[in-house]
């Protein structure tokens, strides 16, 4: 077999070593067009779980590079005057010229043929090959050669960064969020061997233009940074090596492989420097296709197992990197945070670290979030133990004066189950098994106004007596046998209406049976949908006079809050996108017009509810779709309700147009409520592929949300929230007299089973290389 390995980095190497470890015949030869020991950039991090990869596929290689790496424990987070130290993090940290002189070596020692200042943009001279790796670099003149085959997606960030080095020493992996009077910069920095550390610079391009960075050189450039970050580097110069400041490109290939082509590494896809994953992403990739090419019958087979199985693991990596690179893009939101809430937002920023996995490694360190937040939440008026304070999921919130004894709420969840509008006792069982179970605050699924602002004709409404008694009657159930709030979300299906109900086809027209829609616009949902009729002044006088009483029902029902859904492509969201809305008047064209509508209902709602109780109002933050409502202007939207006395922003997206393209994942709108929360300055909810108290805490404590909506677990699990109580010991939690042997069992058990389950978490993990080698270096005792 003949390989050509066009890219003498990481990528093109380490595929070249592990092929050729496979098929010692092979003929294998990498083309580089530097010289052997080029390298641009310094240092080069992995993570112990990337090592022990490395481990396994190839130990001699291994071997050398552990030999040359600096290990270290500790992450360090330095914000205005402190610093945080969190450890158990296992990383290590390589300098990129060795790293790539040590795979050179193991390439020769197999019998692999390296070629260096060959510069190849003609893959024709390798016809004879069987298979060629396209492993040229983040700049690949192969994969914008072939763009329209793979086609690629590149997204250019913001923020301006510059790669360099310095003598300067560090025992961490160190963070410095240094404030200065043109604005923030960040300098992620981390020593890769004996006297040299990798210092990478990133700033955002309003505060780079104004520390008059624009058209500077390299030396220029690290003059104006080592006077900024001189403090810290102590005297210390800062180097060069093509240390220009550039914007990051984000690179997404739709295909990999083309014929017996394949790219690899940086060439295929990109993720942020900010989770130190490019080197890794390179090696990995080798590993992957090796693997692929080991077991798959031929080559094309081989590719196509190493493109499928390899993708989601890219694009899990990717999506962290995105998730990790709009924090530092957005640090400014931040920047007035408790700085121990600070450092617990950039260890959690990427989702990957969790707020039970982060306790495991650094209980004292949490242990000082947990007091941070109890003090927030004494500075707000409750009588709350700060010394020894409860995790926040289980401290208390007042929206105007109603109090929420805990952040977990129970979402708003169609059921589909209403007769004629009234809810029947399927309704009273689902809300008052919640209320019992724990949850501080129910919300009630989208009550329609009107019978034809239904979705479906399973859906609850609030439009006359029947209703109003059986809504109050499940109101005072809560009421009489929980501590929970209960709000009454309330909305109009609009276009979206006269669909069949959710198990028969979600959002399907109605065969028969069904009634007229209306719209800000006639655009159906789907193209067999009915066309919904544009709603005209007397039709938004009607839909105006049918909130304001289904609103005034509703508090003769006694609900403590109320919410007025702007959300999911229902009547009041179709105005506000300008997907749904294409009207030329007062309610069409610029969002302030498009805001005119939902703004009028929330005010001849907010006027007739008791001016005591709560109201929110969920909007659709993102429509997932071009053209559509993005997180900048789900801003503008939570401030225009701000200003007519939003008292919370629920923060959903999507489900706008039938077309929209989601990107799912753990907690995936969470950085939508953060926007919200932490740039309109207004309470926040959040929602959405939130699973476990865990995750609920992590929201929370890094100040992304101030409550928790949780859906499906409350769907199986009534008891989600009392559950969660015993876990972290809030034995403050309400439980009905009756239930309360069980709750003093479970709280009981939960302190066992948490102890056990700590202790095997912290047996199973392996030590990190930075604690192996001091364990090796410590002197004996003296017997």
């Amino acid at each position: 077999m003949k390989v050509a390995i066009i890219g003498g980095g990481p990528a093109g190497l380490y595929a070249a070593i592990l092929l050729k470890k496979q098929r010692p015949g092979a003929d294998i030869t990498v083309y580089e067009r530097n010289r052997s020991d080029d390298t641009f950039g310094f240092g080069v991090v992995f993570s112990d779980a990337t090592l022990d990869n490395f481990e396994k596929h190839d130990l001699p290689s291994y071997r050398r590079i552990t030999q040359e790496f600096a290990y270290w424990d500790d992450i360090a987070v330095h914000f205005r005057g402190t610093v945080h130290r969190v450890g158990g993090n296992g990383f290590c940290g390589c300098s990129r010229q060795k790293l790539l002189l040590i795979l050179q070596e193991r390439a020769r020692e197999l019998g692999v043929a390296l070629q260096f200042e060959v510069d190849i943009d003609d893959e024709s001279r390798f016809a004879d090959a069987d298979l060629v790796l396209l492993a040229d670099g983040i700049n690949s003149r192969f994969r914008e050669k072939y763009v329209e085959h793979f086609q690629p997606e590149v997204d250019v960030r913001a923020n301006k960064f510059a790669w360099m080095g310095s003598t300067r020493p560090l025992d961490a992996f160190t963070f410095i969020f240094q404030e200065t009077e043109w604005g923030p910069f960040i300098a992620h920095a981390y020593q890769y061997e004996a006297g040299h550390s990798t210092w990478i610079f990133e700033t955002d391009p309003e505060t780079f233009e104004r520390a008059g960075l624009t058209g500077l050189n390299e030396q220029e450039s690290a003059a104006r940074m080592a006077e900024i970050f001189s403090w810290f580097l102590d005297g210390h110069k800062l180097l060069t090596n093509r240390s220009m400041w550039r914007n990051f490109p984000m690179i997404r290939s739709k295909r990999w492989v083309k014929g017996n082509m394949v790219l690899l590494g940086d060439a295929k896809a990109s993720a942020h420097f900010s989770i130190g994953s490019g080197t890794k992403l390179a090696m990995e990739d080798a590993i992957a296709l090796a693997e692929a090419m080991q077991n798959a019958p031929n080559i094309k087979a081989a590719l196509e197992v190493y493109e499928h199985a390899r993708r989601e693991e890219v694009e899990k990596t990717q999506h962290a990197a995105d998730v990790s690179l709009v924090w530092f893009e957005h640090v400014d939101r931040f920047w007035d945070f408790d700085p121990v809430q600070f450092a617990f937002g950039v260890m959690t920023r990427s989702k990957a670290i969790t707020y039970d996995n982060l306790k495991l490694r650094a209980p004292d360190f949490v242990a000082e979030v947990e007091k941070s937040f109890a003090r927030q939440v004494r500075g707000n008026g409750f009588d709350v133990d700060t010394n020894k304070p409860m995790v926040p999921l289980f401290q208390p919130l007042r929206l105007r004066e109603m109090e929420i004894a805990n952040r977990a709420v129970m979402s708003p969840m169609c059921m589909y189950s209403a007769n004629e509008g009234v809810p029947t006792d399927f309704h009273l069982v689902h809300y008052g098994s919640r209320a019992i179970g724990g949850a501080g605050l129910i919300f009630t699924e989208m009550t329609c106004v009107a019978r034809d602002a239904r979705i479906t004709p399973g859906c609850a409404g609030l439009w006359n007596d029947e209703q109003e008694a059986s809504w109050r009657r499940i109101v005072d159930f809560v009421h009489g046998n929980s501590a929970a709030k209960i709000c009454l979300q309330l909305g109009h299906a609009g276009r979206k209406g006269a669909t069949k109900l959710m198990w028969d086809g979600m959002d399907r027209p109605l065969e028969e049976g069904g009634w007229d829609v209306i719209s800000a616009s006639p655009l159906p949902y789907f193209p067999d949908s009915q066309v919904p009729r544009e709603l005209d002044r007397a039709g938004m006088n009607a839909v105006r006079d049918s909130f304001v009483a289904a609103a005034e029902r509703g508090e003769r029902c006694g609900f403590d809050m109320l919410e007025l859904h702007c959300a999911h492509g229902y009547l009041l969201a179709s105005f506000i996108s300008p997907l749904t809305n294409t009207r030329t008047d007062e309610y069409g064209g610029s969002l302030e017009n498009r805001l005119r509508f939902p703004l009028e209902i929330f005010e001849a709602v907010r006027a007739v509810w008791p001016s005591h109780k709560p109201m929110s109002v969920r909007i659709s933050a993102t429509d997932w779709a071009e053209g559509g409502v993005t997180g900048d202007e789900a801003v503008a939207i939570a401030r225009a309700f701000a200003e007519a006395g939003v008292d919370l922003v629920d923060v959903s997206t999507g489900q706008t147009v039938r077309d929209g393209q989601p990107v799912y994942g753990r907690m995936f709108q969470t950085p939508f409520s953060d926007q919200v929360r932490n740039e309109a300055r207004v309470a926040t909810m959040c929602v959405g592929n939130i699973t476990t108290a865990d995750q609920a805490n992590t929201i929370l404590a890094a100040g992304r949300a101030d409550l928790v909506a949780l859906g499906r677990p409350h769907l199986v699990d009534p008891f989600f929230t009392m559950k969660a109580a015993a876990w972290y010991g809030a034995d403050g939690a309400f439980c009905p007299p009756q239930y309360l042997p069980g709750k003093e069992q479970i709280f009981r058990n939960s302190v066992r089973d948490r102890q056990d389950l700590e202790e095997l978490r912290i047996k199973a993990k392996p030590k990190t290389r930075a604690e192996l080698k001091a364990e090796a270096t410590k002197p004996l005792a003296a017997e």
